[in-house]
């Protein structure tokens, strides 16, 4: 796949387990284009909130798709739950492999650090050569960098359980394999992650 979207859902409190039958049929209706690789409800950070990971082969798929939200009478299928919507839309770094499907959570971490305005190559050098050995302490979903909005990067990380996530930080961090080397020096201070859990109908769970 070669281009990423992710939509947030900001619902109703509560609203997410009453959003999620609407949003599936969203999804699966016969004219939607892309592919769902992953539907969250956030658990720890921004909460209410759910996230719509898809995949798109071409930009105009992502764009008809995204007009098609925009212009319904009735967006990603439940909008009486909803009170806000967005759409991001990502590039995955050219060295990361396509998100498959599978059980690798159910704790997923999203995170997002909005690079310097020259950071984001960068930052993708610096990661290229980081990730093989820090994948050996958790693995990483997908990292990728923002098309619209402020020059950022995304990432999604799966752990079977908080504590894995800790440990595999720490860790990571204690044995001198994270950070990327100079990757920090790339970023602003706006940080902002999530800890999100998969909905029923997500592929990635």
């Amino acid at each position: 796949m070669n281009f990423y979207e992710i939509a947030t859902l900001k619902t109703v409190i509560f609203g997410a387990g009453k959003a999620a039958p609407g949003i599936q049929n969203w999804l699966n209706a016969p004219e939607a284009k892309g592919t769902l690789l992953g539907a969250f409800a956030t658990d720890i950070g921004s909460l209410n909130e759910v996230y719509i990971l898809r995949g798109f082969n071409t930009l105009d798929e992502m764009m008809d798709e995204r007009t098609r939200a925009i212009l319904s009478q009735n967006p990603m299928g439940c909008v009486e739950y909803l009170h806000d919507l967005r759409f991001d839309s990502y590039k995955p770094f050219d060295f990361m492999a396509p998100v498959k499907p599978g059980k690798f959570g159910p704790f997923y971490e999203f995170r997002t650090y909005k690079a310097k305005l020259n950071g984001v190559a960068e930052t993708q050098e610096k990661w290229r050569g980081a990730m093989p050995e820090r994948s050996t302490y958790s693995p990483l979903t997908i990292a990728m960098y923002g098309m619209d909005g402020s020059p950022r990067v995304t990432q999604i990380w799966p752990y079977e359980s908080l504590d894995a996530r800790a440990k595999a930080r720490s860790q990571s961090v204690a044995d001198g394999k994270w950070p990327a080397k100079g990757g920090p020096d790339l970023l602003t201070p706006d940080m902002t992650s999530a800890i999100a859990m998969p909905m029923p109908f997500s592929p990635l769970q």
